[in-house]
């Protein structure tokens, strides 16, 4: 079978904490909101949806919050591309077996609750990018809820069916959300979560190494 593998990003290709995204999230919430509040985190979740949190654990309304959210998602991708120029990311740690997993799959996308530029320009510091065209995938900013992004990301494949595509992620709203959406999903133990956490995956690998057996598996 030749499956559509969607990548998460955080904790799953790059697992490094990214301060330059803090940073942009930051003054793009200051520039926008005239705030720069900090919500529950939900490990694995959209950044708009993180945002939204943020703001509503500080008191703004829902009407607000949505006259502003598609300006700071824009600003936020702005600052985070304008800083990351600058910046050293020489110390980042790509997944072990990252570039070997990706290059095998003829049908490799983002699935992600980066915004696209953010996604992007982080795969390019990874050496990543060609894997990974625009175009394809699906990224926070282009829906809230992370279920809804495989649906994006199964169209812009040509319409992949749900039961052929394959999530990868390493938090257990990776996993709900892939079968939410009627997918397959294989978590990875390179984040916080131990295969205990993740067990309502499909399979559970300890590293990207193991993918090609994993998908095999899944057949």
């Amino acid at each position: 079978m030749s499956w559509l593998v969607l990548f998460d990003v955080d904790g799953t290709l790059l697992l490094t904490h990214d301060e330059v995204y803090v940073e942009a999230s930051r003054l793009a919430l200051t520039e926008v909101y005239g705030a720069a509040p900090e919500g529950p985190d939900v490990p694995g979740d959209t950044a708009t949806a993180h945002t939204r949190r943020a703001l509503t654990a500080a008191g703004f309304s829902t009407d607000e919050i949505d006259a502003g959210l598609a300006r700071w998602c824009e600003t936020f991708a702005d600052h985070y591309v304008r800083l990351l120029a600058a910046e050293d990311t020489s110390h980042w740690q790509l997944a072990a077996g990252a570039h070997e997993a990706v290059a095998a799959l003829p049908n490799p996308a983002l699935l992600t609750g980066n915004p696209p530029a953010v996604a992007h320009a982080r795969m390019q510091r990874l050496g990543l990018a060609a894997y990974f065209p625009p175009g394809q995938g699906a990224f926070g900013c282009e829906r809230e809820q992370r279920v809804e992004l495989f649906a994006l990301a199964r169209e812009r494949a040509g319409n992949w069916p749900a039961e052929e595509t394959v999530a990868v992620g390493d938090t257990p709203l990776d996993v709900a959300s892939a079968h939410a959406a009627r997918c397959r999903c294989i978590a990875v133990t390179t984040g916080r979560y131990g295969g205990d956490e993740l067990a309502a995956a499909d399979t559970v690998i300890a590293e990207l190494t193991n993918l090609s057996s994993a998908l095999a598996t899944l057949e």
